[in-house]
């Protein structure tokens, strides 16, 4: 689609602990040095978790194109988790596609929640400069 990709592993099929490699990745979305990440893993849901504990990331996880375009529009996502032992890799692909493409809403009522959600990451993270 003409995006930069860093692949940031693992690169086996090992068993290897999430927090490794998502933590990195997504520390370098949260610093704004990549717009968005991708993450992959059994379900999708631990990729999420550790993902949103860094300030400035608001990750997803999407099982369909429905709830990738969604997840952009209403939220403004920036970090999409797929659990790939539950979606194949064409439902994947129509996932990613559907979610690099699709714009946040700008209507007063998105950007009021947008706010409302970012006005609770500022009470409870710690902005990456202060770390």
């Amino acid at each position: 689609m003409g995006h930069t990709v860093k692949d940031a592993g693992p690169f086996s099929n090992d068993s290897v602990d999430l927090s490794d490699f998502v933590y990195p990745a997504a520390l370098a979305v949260g610093k704004q040095q990549y717009d968005r990440g991708i993450f992959i893993d059994g379900v999708g849901y631990v990729s999420a978790l550790i993902a949103n504990r860094i300030y400035g990331v608001d990750a997803v996880v999407c099982q369909d194109p429905f709830c990738a375009k969604l997840a952009r529009q209403h939220n403004n996502s920036n970090v999409l988790c797929l659990g790939g032992k539950i979606i194949g890799p064409a439902i994947a692909e129509e996932i990613v596609k559907t979610w690099m493409t699709t714009e946040p809403l700008t209507q007063e009522k998105y950007l009021r929640r947008i706010k409302k959600g970012q006005a609770i990451t500022e009470r409870h993270l710690k902005k990456l400069d202060e770390i």
